[in-house]
């Protein structure tokens, strides 16, 4: 195996993911599902493992091995026609045709659909075109019907930006009422942005519903620590890496970045470079640099830059302090503690405001909350990257 920090890996090269695999194809016997992961983490491989393992009798839309990347759409017209062109496609290849939906589309533009350029869809009509297609689809499948939908929270961010939150509102629930009518249909939402950003921010503009209350929710986390030394050790060796001890060194590289598979590559790859000769040393002095240099090669200004854009004023706030006070503990805190510590960066006796923040950066995965109630960063790694970038 070589080193592709950031390219595409082969599925034979994808390591440790067999069993989260076969556990999401489990849910998806029952329930639709939301795959959320902090980025770098290997969602994107997860997913390219499961749709080439796809289990009989199920269809999968698109059907090209990839999901629908939904990240460049910004308006509900423009998914509809994704939706649309999709099942048409299969339903060609099948000597098949969505009547119902191509009728509807004949009506809009006032002559025979040519089956290359939709008409104008405006107000309502995005939902009713959606609504035929996946009819048309469902009426002709005996199976399970699968959507794969990667990004989907970035485009219904962007939705909601362009075409107000109430068009973002009506497609989530539009969605809803559709796996409702087809007990077969499931569909596998997936970004990296978590979900419940958005819903909260309608929420805050009236909206009530829960429009994912019937799927299922699964983080897709970091490697194990033998999986992660496994995939470190591989690379190593396919690298021709030489050292005293390579099993060590691999361990070493597995522990520095979480298990986060994506970094795993770029310190292999970044030895290589050096030189070729691998050392607890060369690992420490590689992460320390990328977490350090000024291109920010690891992306990790990410991290703040995202309360900007997510988070309200007061949420980010109270958001910015709590990392601040976090990052510079070694141990995990109380929340009495950490409430106490806040208290002497900002004046504030708003003690539930401070669990809602706490909450929402749970959720993002900034912080986690062990079983003995105290709380922490999740990954190391973005604690020390923290505390980098804030000079503390």
């Amino acid at each position: 195996m070589k080193s592709n920090p950031g390219g595409q890996i082969p599925v034979s090269e994808i390591i440790g993911r067999d069993q989260v695999v076969s556990r999401f194809w489990q849910i998806l016997e029952r329930r639709s599902l939301v795959l959320t992961a902090e980025r770098r983490t290997g969602k994107t491989h997860v997913i390219k493992k499961m749709m080439s393992a796809v289990p009989k009798g199920i269809l999968i839309i698109p059907g090209n091995d990839t999901p629908r990347d939904l990240e460049k759409v910004h308006t509900s017209s423009e998914f509809v026609e994704s939706v649309f062109f999709d099942v048409d496609e299969y339903l060609s290849r099948q000597k098949r045709t969505a009547e119902k939906a191509r009728r509807f589309l004949t009506h809009l533009a006032g002559a025979e659909f040519n089956g290359f350029k939709l008409p104008t869809l405006t107000g309502p009509h995005w939902k009713t075109l959606l609504i035929e297609t996946i009819d048309d689809l469902m009426r002709q499948q005996d199976g399970l019907v699968l959507f794969f939908w990667d990004e989907i929270t970035l485009m219904l961010f962007n939705i909601k930006e362009r075409e107000g939150a109430q068009t973002a509102m009506e497609l989530l629930d539009t969605l809803r009422s559709l796996r409702q009518m087809h007990p077969k249909i499931r569909m596998v939402f997936t970004g990296s942005i978590g979900l419940h950003m958005l819903i909260s921010s309608l929420r805050r503009l009236g909206y009530s519903n829960d429009p994912t209350n019937d799927m299922d929710m699964q983080d897709v986390d970091p490697l194990k620590l033998p999986d992660a030394m496994n995939l470190a050790l591989l690379l190593l060796k396919g690298e021709n890496i030489t050292g005293d001890d390579l099993e060590k060194t691999a361990e070493e590289i597995a522990l520095a970045v979480d298990g986060i598979p994506h970094y795993i590559h770029h310190v292999v790859d970044q030895i290589k470079e050096l030189g070729g000769k691998a050392s607890g040393e060369i690992v420490q002095h590689i992460v320390s640099t990328c977490l350090t240099e000024s291109n920010d090669r690891w992306h990790m200004s990410y991290y703040r830059d995202r309360l900007d854009n997510y988070y309200d004023v007061e949420e980010k706030r109270f958001a910015l302090r709590i990392l601040d006070v976090l990052c510079v503990s070694n141990e995990a805190m109380s929340f009495d503690n950490l409430f106490n510590l806040l208290k002497s960066q900002i004046v504030t006796e708003d003690i539930e405001a401070v669990r809602n923040v706490l909450t929402k950066l749970r959720r993002d995965h900034y912080v986690i909350q062990n079983n003995d109630g105290k709380y922490t960063f999740r990954f190391p790694l973005i604690q020390r990257s923290w505390r980098l970038q804030r000079g503390l």
